[in-house]
């Protein structure tokens, strides 16, 4: 961890480290931290100008400390900045000794020499330093490296113009990183956990394949399904109809077994297989693998019909009163469909008034039908009723006389 001193502290060892390499060649040497100034004019005695032109969010450790918050916006990590530090070394003296040189060779030696930077520098300028004194760098787990930077000659003319009438000298850029600087805030501490619950489970998704009814019939209410496929059996298997959960009767790994429950409507549903896994102390289920959906049609069946007015005068036409199972939702559209018993042309659909309520009972208003007995089936949602064939695999049943 290193607070908001980190980087005028690095700026300082720097500055120390390089004062003892340039001192032990050249006595008289220095290293100063200022802006760079006019250095046309060859100086008295030999100086290298350390100077932070540009500071630079760390592209590796950037975005480590996220998240910092919780869903309600509490604490849970110390927001912590990585960045790179960006120096400008220049260098001045007396151009005919080559002084200007001489510093840059003494720069790259050391600073390739010594990389990094070690904590006992840290603490030396920072008991050294009296502005430094809170500085908490040396406590940080990363520590500082020092990489120089190839700038071109375009790229320090661009770096040299933002200088006011200040003239280029020799010059290197160095980069040192990272530095971390951490909030001051502290994070809520949760209470440690009591116990770890670790799961791991091969990926085994069910596949369904067929659906039929167990007598290979359509599918009417109170029917048996077998669903046939692959990797049915799980560890909590369960039937999802029509979005109702049904647990199944038998279990392999290819077919299940499951009674269709009373609350479905006739028409299209869909059926899937789900494997419940059971997680956590105590164990709860929760949501598994799952199934595709398939699709299968629930046909209505038609339990009693009978006309009612049978006279059909005046205002009241004659009327069907069907019974049908299951019973009929009241957004589900219903036709009433009459086909002459006897292979006659006589054919009609029958359209019933929409429904306040679900029901079992349905009238349909039968105007201008000819008289005669008719086979009667109900459409509902598209999955129409079945007939009744006799041992000549003609239809018998369920039939109607309109008088």
């Amino acid at each position: 961890m290193s607070n908001y001193l980190a980087i005028a502290t690095v700026t300082a060892a720097l500055r120390n480290l390089l004062q003892s390499a340039v001192q032990a060649e050249l006595p008289g040497a220095g290293v100063t931290t200022l802006r760079p100034d006019k250095s046309g004019e060859e100086e008295a005695n030999p100086t290298l100008n350390l100077y932070l032109y540009q500071v630079t969010p760390n592209s590796a450790w950037r975005n480590e400390d996220l998240p910092t918050r919780d869903s309600a916006n509490r604490l849970v990590q110390k927001p912590r900045a990585a960045l790179d530090l960006h120096y400008l070394l220049s260098f001045y003296g007396k151009e005919g000794e080559l002084i200007p040189q001489r510093l840059l060779g003494i720069v790259v030696r050391t600073l390739h020499a010594r990389p990094v930077l070690r904590r006992k520098a840290i603490e030396a300028v920072v008991r050294g330093t009296s502005y430094l004194a809170n500085s908490d760098l040396a406590r940080e787990v990363e520590t500082i490296k020092f990489t120089p930077l190839p700038l071109n000659l375009e790229e320090l003319s661009k770096l040299w113009s933002v200088f006011f009438q200040t003239p280029y000298v020799l010059s290197v850029a160095y980069q040192a990183g990272v530095v971390f600087i951490e909030s001051e805030e502290t994070p809520r501490t949760p209470l440690p956990v009591r116990r770890r619950n670790l799961y791991v489970r091969p990926l085994r998704q069910p596949l369904i394949e067929t659906v039929d009814s167990e007598t290979g019939d359509p599918i009417v209410a109170g029917s048996t399904l077998v669903i046939r496929g692959r990797q049915l059996r799980g560890d909590d298997t369960r039937v999802r109809i029509a979005g109702t959960e049904v647990p199944p009767s038998e279990v392999t790994d290819t077919q299940l077994r499951v009674k269709l429950p009373d609350t479905l409507r006739a028409g299209v549903q869909g059926i899937q297989v789900i494997h419940r896994q059971y997680l956590g102390t105590p164990p709860t289920p929760h949501r598994g693998f799952e199934s595709n959906v398939v699709p299968f049609v629930l046909h209505p069946t038609i339990t009693n019909i009978q006309i009612i007015d049978t006279t059909g005068t005046g205002d009241q036409p004659r009327s069907a009163k069907v019974t049908v199972n299951p019973a009929i939702g009241r957004r589900q559209r219903v036709l009433l469909l009459l086909n002459g018993s006897d292979g006659g042309a006589e054919a009609y659909t029958l359209p019933a008034e929409p429904l306040d309520t679900d029901t079992i009972t349905i009238t349909i208003t039968i105007p201008e039908v000819k008289a005669g007995e008719y086979l009667a089936r109900l459409q509902v949602d598209g999955a129409e009723s079945l007939l009744e064939v006799d041992d000549e695999g003609r239809y018998t049943n369920p039939t109607v006389m309109i008088p």
